[in-house]
């Protein structure tokens, strides 16, 4: 059984417990409040440039994307949220080269790593910062990044031959080394 003194030294410390915890509530009930009206002022909020939202594919302004379909951003992911389909393709050189198909990512299932941008060789991906990403199905959530029409890649420049020479005179065939004799 304790005794009247260590009673005493339990209430005390909670006493005291106590006032810290509502010094800490007094502070916040006397400081300005401040009220986000979202909705409203959905056109002034201010979204810091490094937050990270969603994963874009970054187009120029043809139309084309940097991906080359490499599948790095696939392997670093550590959730298995990106999903990349390939083909091989003929270009008009004779070269063989990936070509994307589909650029898949889970919104729903993406830890905001960021592994999947360091990790591009071509700075293909980025991450965008709407943040209003709100949906009633999960299905929603896997979106396909290389939304666009493809476009068409440029045409490869014409080799130019070398200009023929022309003939300043003609001259005879040359005879052949070894002759036939006649008979």
């Amino acid at each position: 059984m304790g005794s009247v003194k260590d009673y005493f030294k339990g209430f005390g410390q909670g006493l005291v417990s106590l006032v810290q915890g509502m010094q800490v509530t007094g502070k916040e009930f006397l400081t300005k409040k401040v009220t986000e009206k979202y909705p409203e002022n959905r056109d002034t909020v201010k979204v810091p440039e490094r937050f990270r939202a969603t994963l874009t594919l970054i187009y120029d302004a043809e139309g084309r994307h940097k991906c080359i379909s490499c599948g790095m951003c696939q392997r670093s992911c550590p959730n298995g949220t990106i999903t990349i389909e390939s083909k091989m393709v003929d270009t008009p050189d004779g070269k063989k080269k990936k070509k994307l198909v589909n650029w898949k990512y889970d919104l729903g299932s993406c830890t905001f790593c960021q592994l999947c941008v360091i990790n591009c060789p071509t700075d293909a991906i980025a991450f965008s910062n709407e943040f209003e990403q709100a949906v009633f199905t999960r299905e929603l959530l896997v979106k396909k990044l290389n939304y666009l029409p493809e476009a068409p890649d440029p045409e490869p420049a014409p080799v130019q031959k070398p200009a023929e020479v022309a003939p300043a005179a003609e001259k005879p065939a040359p005879a052949p080394a070894n002759p036939e004799p006649e008979k």
